[in-house]
Formats: C-alpha cells, sequence, structure tokens
C-alpha cells in the first residue's frame, strides 16, 4: 500500500489502523470518485479512517503539515466538499456502522452512514427519522445542513431529531456535543454544516413509521403544472402533517414505475409519503388521485425504504451535476408561471426540479433554536442540471439553471446550505445564515477552529483577530 518515501503518509501511518492511499494505489482513482461527476479533484493522500481515533490522528497529522484537508462521509454534495486537491481526504465511507436502541428508539450512527444504512436498521423496528430522498446520500453531510426529507412535517429535519453528535475538533480532540454537553458547539451543528469539526457518530431519537407507508407519484403531462403546482399549494396549507409531499418537474425518466410510452415526455409530478394509517391517507389522497386525469397513479402500501429509494436510478453516482436553489414563499400564481415557463425548457433529460414542501414540525421549531435558518420558507426549489460525462456542450445545461436561478431571485425565501454549489460567499452569509446567525457562528468558529482547518465546505471564517491570536508567534 504504501510505496517509498512520504513524510506525510509516514507521520499518518505510524498511528492508524485504516488504509491510506496514494496516487500510485491501485484502488485510489476508484476512492476518489464522488456522486458528482463533474468533479475531478486530486487528492495527494486518502486517509480511510477506520474510526474516530483515526480520523483524530488525521486532523493532527494534516495540521502539524499544514496540509488542506477534506472531510468524505457519503460524497455526495454537488460541490465536491468531499475532495481536495494535492491536500489530504479525511474518509469515513468505511464508517458504516449502525445500532438501534428499540427501547429508547433511539440510533446511533457512524460518520460515513448513508441514509440506506440508516433506513435499514431502523425500519427493522418500525421506526425511522428524517433522512432524505435519495438512499445513497451520507447522513453526516445531510444532517449537519438540516435535513430534510419524506418525513419532515410531520417529524421535525434530521437535526430535529439529532441527540449528540461525537466530534473530532480542529485540534484533534474528541468531544460529545448534545444540549448538555458542548451546548454551543451542538447548536451550530444543527445546520452549519462541517464548519466546527468532523463528526464522527449522530445520535437520532427514532419515531414510529411503516414499514409499510402509503407512498408513491402521481403525474400529469407539463401543461397541467401550472393547476398541479396550485394542488400542491392547497396541500400545503391544508393537509395533515402526516402528509409528505413534493412536486416534481421533468422528462419522464424511464424507471419501473414509469410506463414506456411516458419515458422522455415532460411531465410534473407529485410525490407524496402518509407517515400513518394507510386508511387514513387513502381517504385524505381520494380526491388528489383523481385531479386532473393523471396519466401515471403509482400510490399504493409499499415499504418505506423502497419508496426512500424511489430516486435512486434517476440520480445516479457518475452523471455531471449543477445546481442552482432557491428556498420560496407560498406558491403565487406568478411564482407558478416562473417555474412552469423554465421548467418547458429543460436542456436534458437528465435533469429535475424538485420542489419540497415544509411546513408542520419544520416550522414550530423557533427560528433562533438551531443555525439553520428560514424555517418559515414553504418550500425549497433545487434546479439540477444534469448531464452525461460525454455531453459536448455541457454549458448549455449550466446556462439554463442560472437563468431559472436568476427569474427566481425576486421571490426567493433564502438557501438551504446543503444546496450550495457555485454559490458566492456573500450567499452562503446572507441567505442560508442571516445576520444574526452569521455572528453567533463566527463567534463558535473563533472558539473551535480559529485557523480555520475545516474550511473546504461552505465555509464560515473566523474573524480576524481570531487568526491573527491563533497565528500570533511568541515572543
Amino acid at each position: 500500500m504504501m510505496h517509498g518515501t512520504d513524510p506525510i503518509a509516514d507521520a499518518l501511518s505510524a498511528d492508524f489502523a485504516g488504509r491510506i492511499l496514494r496516487a500510485t494505489d491501485d484502488d485510489y482513482d476508484d476512492a476518489r470518485r464522488i456522486w458528482n461527476g463533474h468533479i475531478d479533484r486530486k487528492p495527494a493522500l486518502i486517509a480511510q479512517c477506520s474510526g474516530p481515533a483515526d480520523v483524530a490522528a488525521a486532523v493532527r497529522v494534516a495540521r502539524e503539515h499544514n496540509v488542506a484537508a477534506s472531510v468524505r462521509g457519503g460524497g455526495h454534495a454537488v460541490a465536491g466538499y468531499a475532495l481536495c486537491d494535492g491536500g489530504m481526504v479525511i474518509d469515513m465511507s468505511p464508517m458504516t456502522g449502525a445500532r438501534v436502541d428499540p427501547v429508547r428508539r433511539t440510533v446511533r450512527v457512524e460518520g460515513g452512514c448513508l441514509n440506506s444504512h440508516l433506513d435499514r436498521e431502523t425500519q427493522a423496528y418500525g421506526l425511522a427519522a428524517t433522512s432524505g430522498i435519495v438512499s445513497h446520500t451520507g447522513v453526516g453531510g445531510l444532517t449537519l445542513g438540516g435535513g430534510i426529507g419524506h418525513l419532515m412535517r410531520k417529524h421535525g429535519l434530521a437535526i430535529d431529531s439529532l441527540l449528540s453528535c461525537d466530534v473530532v475538533t480542529a485540534d484533534g480532540h474528541k468531544v460529545i456535543a448534545s444540549e448538555h454537553e458542548h451546548p454551543d458547539l451542538f447548536w451550530g451543528l444543527r445546520g452549519g454544516g462541517g464548519n466546527f469539526g468532523v463528526v464522527t457518530a449522530f445520535e437520532f431519537q427514532l419515531h414510529p413509521v411503516g414499514p409499510i407507508v402509503l407512498a408513491g407519484m402521481l403525474a400529469w403531462p407539463l401543461e397541467q403544472a401550472p393547476e398541479v403546482l396550485q394542488l400542491l399549494r392547497r396541500l400545503a396549507e391544508e393537509a395533515p402533517e402526516a402528509l409528505g409531499m413534493m412536486a416534481n418537474l421533468r422528462l419522464a425518466p424511464p424507471l419501473p414505475i414509469i410506463p414506456e410510452h411516458l419515458h422522455g415526455q415532460p411531465i410534473v409530478a407529485l410525490v407524496v409519503c402518509y407517515a400513518g394509517p394507510i386508511d387514513d391517507g387513502e381517504e385524505l389522497l381520494k380526491d388528489v388521485r383523481r385531479f386532473g386525469n393523471p396519466v401515471l397513479d403509482a400510490i399504493g402500501p409499499k415499504p418505506y425504504v423502497a419508496h426512500q429509494k424511489m430516486f435512486d436510478p434517476a440520480l445516479p453516482h457518475g452523471l455531471h451535476y449543477y445546481w442552482k436553489s432557491h428556498k420560496l414563499p407560498a406558491l403565487s400564481d406568478d411564482l407558478i408561471g416562473v417555474i412552469t415557463d423554465h421548467a418547458a425548457r429543460v436542456t436534458s433529460p437528465l435533469t429535475t426540479i424538485p420542489i419540497f414542501t415544509q411546513g408542520g414540525a419544520v416550522a414550530r421549531v423557533p427560528d433562533e433554536s438551531t443555525a439553520y435558518a428560514n424555517r418559515d420558507a414553504a418550500h425549497d426549489i433545487n434546479i439540477v442540471a444534469a448531464w452525461r460525462p460525454d455531453d459536448e456542450n455541457p454549458e448549455r445545461h449550466i446556462s439554463w439553471a442560472r437563468g431559472f436561478f436568476a427569474a427566481l431571485e425576486p421571490y426567493s425565501k433564502g438557501l438551504y446550505v446543503n444546496f450550495i454549489g457555485d454559490d458566492p460567499a456573500a450567499r452562503v452569509r446572507q441567505a442560508a445564515y442571516g445576520p444574526a446567525k452569521w455572528d453567533r457562528l463566527v463567534a463558535l468558529k473563533d472558539v473551535y477552529d480559529p485557523t480555520n482547518f475545516f474550511r473546504l465546505n461552505a465555509n464560515i471564517p473566523p474573524s480576524t483577530d481570531a487568526v491573527e491570536r491563533a497565528f500570533r508567534l511568541p515572543a
């Protein structure tokens, strides 16, 4: 595994139980692949950690040798934060252990767990926590940014069920963050991303869900999008919190649940998940399923874990992705017009436009309770431009996404930090957090990472005074 002399690799291997990969190793290229194929970075070293002690050793060695370090959990961030050029990747992907306590209804998952690991273990007991809508998303990144998903209207964001975090800080020490231990750090971890340390384990409160839920998708031709999005507006205002719902506008993908004659046709879809008794959900959705003669009705009782994997084939590893995003208010007719106009001009059959619906338990949590901001937004739109690696004109897809994003600016209610792509630092500060939360996050950064070691992320830099103090040389 180790070839030749490398002082950083040698220093790390002295106290490291995992694998250390460099560019000369056979597994290196596989290890540096992440979900977004548009990201092609070449780290000098990939430290595949076997546990928290390995993570702490990697942090200490990277600091001592002044090496840039990125942190990989699931490797799903569209911006490619998991990888860095010429530095060290602190790779937790081998750390996928999960343990459920069915009596306390809690689960403890390691930092490399994917949503699929979390769902598999918890659903064995008919329990769940909000965990995204794609099963190969990393639990860590999803949670540290807030964590939206099918269950959020009833059970809140992922961070709203978070009980504690095991954290390796920038000085290589291990601490626990919870409401009772390091509560300031715990506040920042719930929405502040990877700015304050490496979370090697998460503990969540679980909720009774499934294992069979009423869930699935309805679809209509895209020309009916204005009426369908008006329906979504009414449901968001009136439906019980047990109904998780989102819209999706795209060219119909060749998924098993979609009839072949619809493949490639422009559609608008409603995706629902009822986190309650099947009969109640059937009664609630009876009129929705008759609305406007849908061309597809794929709603029915199904395993929750199957619903969590429904979007996996449409968002595979290796495609090239470019995202832009806004949080949105309730869907006014004018806003619906902007959305439908740009959806009709989509440039790729792989592109998708999910519109998530918040409210309910998300909105009830006091805004100041966590670093996650803009809980009063009604929706979150993610403009997901996607194309194959051999596409000869990728700029057309990027240009379409940017134009769509710009047209939505007048309606914006902020930014979900997990959907950040190439957004400038000013937008992270203003739209993702706002002045009050930003100041509090910077103060927290000054305490836990004054040299900005954890900077390969949606970065919250420390104050200038903190940096000067951290780097001041003794007289």
